[in-house]
């Protein structure tokens, strides 16, 4: 995606420089062969199987983003009546629509079901009682799937584990049948499926593996009482390699929790988020200032935690490389922002060239949860589809 033509760094056929000139600083810039590509790799590792892979719309919500995965086939995982908004005016198809959070207000249920979407990831008693209220006032009949909390630990930041016990996610392992049971006798419902979600940025196939099998073992429990399932939604959570990561591919991935599946001929859904669009999206920033203080050295752009907030809130490491190559000598830097706030970086001790005022330099893998979480009410990113 990313390379140097004549000390200049480009994007595709496109360079950053130019970018620069033309939308100013600082922008998010996407890749659209990078977009494709992701996505391709990891529906064709499902080829074996009936499936849907649907993007996980929370990573990001890039109108220009979800026209170009809808066009190559995918589905949308929704979390918000805004989110399937978006996805419908994109192009997604309603049946390939999976509404999962665990907030849904009766208003976007309500609108979730006019508008025929495959299925609700019901995450609690309470929102499957909202949802047949709802779907028996409109004379439908909704087809849900629990999401259930199988308390496996995919070892990543605490802030994103979303599948342990206690947490706010799913319905408690151990009440998975009692919940089903309540629902297959409810008018206005339809049981379909079953999901589970762990968490994001999980760079091991065992947790995945793991959860498959807890799932696997509810599945033949709800079978041999007579509740049989279409649909087996193993969620999304790939992580991508940002430093030093070594995360399974998707082909890994399924080779580990497909074939645990051995009595279950229905569709498998997946909801990748960060694995299609973290690592094909970039945030270009300029060098307003350049300091040094107490010992530090400090190079001070107009892009900041409002921007990408992940490094302060995660302290998550993202690469950062400067746009002109340059000669001279490496000296560990602090790349800050603009916000008086201490907090407000994106990579500290980096080794970069001393890149002089106006320089550019581009923040890599910032596609997933970076616009999605930055701040939109003092000025407007431009995005660029390549």
């Amino acid at each position: 995606m990313l390379n140097y033509r004549k000390g200049n760094l480009f994007i595709e056929n496109v360079s950053f420089e130019s970018l620069a000139k033309k939308f100013g600083t600082p922008l998010y810039v996407y890749s659209r062969a990078g977009l494709i590509n992701n996505f391709t790799v990891f529906d064709d590792a499902l080829s074996s199987v009936p499936h849907i892979v649907c993007y996980a719309v929370k990573a990001n919500s890039n109108f220009s983003i979800l026209k170009v995965l809808s066009k190559n086939g995918a589905g949308a995982d929704i979390t918000s009546g805004g989110e399937l908004y978006r996805s419908l005016r994109a192009g997604f198809p309603s049946k390939k629509i999976v509404y999962a959070g665990i907030g849904k207000t009766r208003e976007e249920i309500s609108y979730a079901l006019r508008e025929n979407i495959l299925i609700f990831n019901v995450e609690s008693l309470e929102e499957l009682s909202s949802i047949n209220e709802v779907a028996t006032r409109l004379k439908k009949k909704a087809k849900i799937a629990f999401r259930i909390n199988p308390n496996v630990d995919p070892d990543t930041h605490h802030y994103i584990t979303t599948g342990k016990k206690g947490g706010k996610f799913g319905i408690p392992y151990s009440q998975a049948i009692s919940a089903y049971k309540m629902a297959k006798k409810m008018s206005s419902i339809s049981v379909e499926g079953i999901h589970c979600h762990i968490g994001s940025q999980i760079v091991e196939a065992a947790p995945f593996k793991l959860a498959a099998q807890r799932i696997n073992v509810l599945f033949e429990k709800l079978s041999n009482i007579g509740i049989h399932l279409n649909y087996i939604n193993l969620g999304g959570g790939l992580g991508i390699r940002y430093d030093r990561e070594n995360p399974p591919t998707p082909y890994d991935l399924t080779k580990a929790v497909i074939p645990i599946f051995k009595n279950f001929s229905g569709t498998f859904i997946f909801e990748p988020g960060r694995y299609i669009v973290g690592n094909a999206g970039f945030l270009l920033v300029k060098v307003i200032y350049r300091k040094q203080s107490g010992g530090k050295n400090f190079l001070i752009v107009d892009g900041g935690m409002n921007d990408l907030i992940r490094p302060t809130l995660y302290d998550a490491y993202h690469e950062i490389i400067p746009v002109k190559k340059s000669l001279q000598p490496k000296i560990k830097v602090d790349v800050v922002g603009p916000i008086c706030e201490t907090g407000d970086f994106l990579g500290k001790e980096r080794l970069l060239p001393w890149v002089p005022q106006d320089g550019l330099l581009v923040v890599n893998c910032a596609g997933a949860y970076g616009y999605a979480m930055s701040s939109q009410t003092e000025k407007i990113l431009l995005h660029l589809m390549i």
